[in-house]
C-alpha cells in the first residue's frame, strides 16, 4: 500500500521515544509521514551469512589498525547476527558494544538524499531544477542540477582535498571550527572543476553542502530538524542524531582514532564540531538504527516507488562494473550475484558500511573505529560477502583483505 506524503502524523508515542534517546527534541513530534512504495521488488538471492567469516573480517580490520569493531546482520523473521571485535576505548579498555553510538561519516548523504527527494515528491523543487534556481549566485555554472548534486556528477571540486592534504594537522584545523555552508562552497570554488556538469562521476563532499543549502532553502527549516521529522522520528531511530556544531556524542559512545600519515600514534578525533562535513557526513548513529534506516528505505516506507527508482538508479564508478552510484546511494555487486545498495561513511576515526539488499528484506551495519588506514577499511567491507554472500562468498585476496575495495569519502594518505 502506498501512503501520500501528507497521509499521517507521527503518534505522540514515537515523539516520547525520540524525546527519550536525548538527541532529538520536540520537532520530532511534527514528523512528515513514512509512505510505501508501490511494486516490491522480488527477494534477493537469499545465502546465510557466514559468522565465521564476519569474524575474520572484524579481526582483519583490528590487525590493520583499528582498536575494535562490529557488525550487526538483520534478515527475515527478525534474525539479528551482531558481533564484535576490540574495544571502543583505547584508554579505559571498554570492550566494543554493539548498542554503542559512533559518527557514521558519509552514510549522511543517504540521510540527506531521502530528505531532499521528499521535498520533490512535495513539489518544493524538481530533480532536474538548475541549483540556481532556489540558490541564486552560489555556483557559477546554471547547468549544474539538483540531480548532478546527488549523483556527484556536478563537477564541484571536493574541498577536503585540500582540507585534509596533511591529515592530522588538517583534522586538527577545523576540529573545533563552526563553518557556513557558503563557506564550504567557496572553499571548493577555489579548485578546478573536476569535469563539465553531467558529464561524469567525481565524488565530492561539496554536492551535498550544497544539498543540506537546498533542504533548508525547500523546507524552510534546518537540516537537523529535518532529519528528525521526515526519518529519525518515524522511524524511531533512539541513536541518531544530527548533532552539528555540538562536539560531544552523547550516552554511550565508540572513540575514534584518527592515524597520522607518518609512523605515530593514533589521535582520538571522536571530539569535534563536524562542520565541515554538515549534511556530507555530520550524523551520528547506532549500528541497530543503521540496520532499520537501510531496510525502511530499500522496503519503499521512506520514498514513494518512482523516486526510490531513481534513487537506485546507479551508474558504473569504476572499470569493474561492480561499484555504481545512484542518488545518493552506492550499489555494490558483490561477488554471489547478490547486488546490495547503501553507503560507506568515513570520518575522522570511523569507517562505517550500512547497505541492504534491493527487497530491504537484509541489511548490514558494520563499523571500525579508526580511519586514514585503508587496510582497515578494506578488510571492514569484507563483512559485506560475509553477510550477503555467506559460504558462496569469494575468497579474498590475502588474509588481510577482501573483495570490496575501498570507496574515498575522504582523502586517506596512511
Amino acid at each position: 500500500m502506498h501512503l501520500s506524503s501528507h497521509a499521517r502524523r507521527l503518534t505522540a508515542g514515537a515523539a516520547l521515544l525520540a524525546l527519550a534517546s536525548g538527541l532529538a527534541p520536540a520537532a520530532a513530534a511534527h514528523a512528515a509521514p513514512l509512505t510505501r512504495s508501490a511494486a516490491a521488488p522480488p527477494p534477493a538471492p537469499a545465502h546465510a551469512p557466514d559468522a565465521a567469516a564476519l569474524e575474520r573480517a572484524r579481526r582483519a580490520a583490528t590487525a590493520a589498525g583499528a582498536a575494535g569493531a562490529m557488525a550487526r546482520f538483520t534478515g527475515p523473521g527478525g534474525r539479528v547476527l551482531a558481533r564484535t571485535t576490540g574495544v571502543r576505548d583505547r584508554d579505559s579498555g571498554a570492550a566494543m558494544d554493539i548498542g554503542a553510538r559512533f559518527r557514521i561519516g558519509s552514510v549522511t548523504k543517504t540521510f540527506s538524499s531521502v530528505v531532499l527527494l521528499q521535498l520533490v515528491d512535495e513539489g518544493r523543487l524538481g530533480l532536474d531544477d538548475p541549483v540556481g534556481r532556489h540558490l541564486p549566485g552560489l555556483l557559477p555554472d546554471d547547468r549544474i542540477t539538483v540531480r548532478h548534486l546527488l549523483a556527484h556528477r556536478s563537477g564541484l571540486a571536493d574541498y577536503t582535498e585540500a582540507m585534509f592534504a596533511r591529515t592530522v594537522p588538517g583534522f586538527e584545523a577545523v576540529r573545533n571550527k563552526v563553518f557556513e555552508p557558503r563557506e564550504l562552497v567557496r572553499l571548493s570554488l577555489r579548485e578546478p572543476r573536476t569535469n563539465e556538469p553531467g558529464a561524469a562521476y567525481a565524488y565530492s563532499n561539496t554536492n551535498f553542502v550544497v544539498v543540506g543549502m537546498l533542504i533548508e532553502k525547500a523546507s524552510g527549516r534546518s537540516v537537523g530538524e529535518e532529519y528528525r521529522r521526515r526519518i529519525i522520528g518515524p522511524l524511531r531511530l533512539r541513536d541518531t542524531a544530527y548533532v552539528h556544531p555540538a562536539t560531544a556524542i552523547r550516552g554511550r559512545h565508540v572513540r575514534g582514532y584518527l592515524h597520522p600519515d607518518e609512523p605515530g600514534r593514533p589521535v582520538d578525533s571522536t571530539e569535534q564540531t563536524a562542520s565541515w562535513a554538515q549534511a556530507a557526513g555530520a550524523m551520528i548513529s547506532a549500528p541497530a538504527d543503521l540496520n532499520t534506516f537501510v531496510s525502511a528505505l530499500l522496503g519503499g516506507r521512506l520514498l514513494p516507488a518512482p523516486l526510490l527508482e531513481a534513487m537506485l538508479a546507479a551508474t558504473p564508478t569504476d572499470a569493474t562494473g561492480t561499484r555504481s552510484y545512484g542518488l545518493g546511494l552506492r550499489r555494490y555487486d558483490l561477488s554471489c550475484g547478490v547486488p546490495v545498495y547503501g553507503h560507506t561513511g568515513t570520518v575522522q576515526g570511523y569507517y562505517t558500511y550500512a547497505f541492504a539488499t534491493r527487497d530491504g528484506r537484509r541489511s548490514l551495519a558494520a563499523v571500525a573505529n579508526t580511519s586514514n588506514r585503508g587496510q582497515a577499511n578494506t578488510a571492514l567491507g569484507g563483512t559485506l560477502e560475509a553477510a550477503f554472500c555467506g559460504a558462496k562468498a569469494a575468497a579474498p585476496r590475502s588474509g588481510r583483505g577482501s573483495s570490496v575495495r575501498v570507496e574515498a569519502d575522504l582523502p586517506e594518505h596512511g
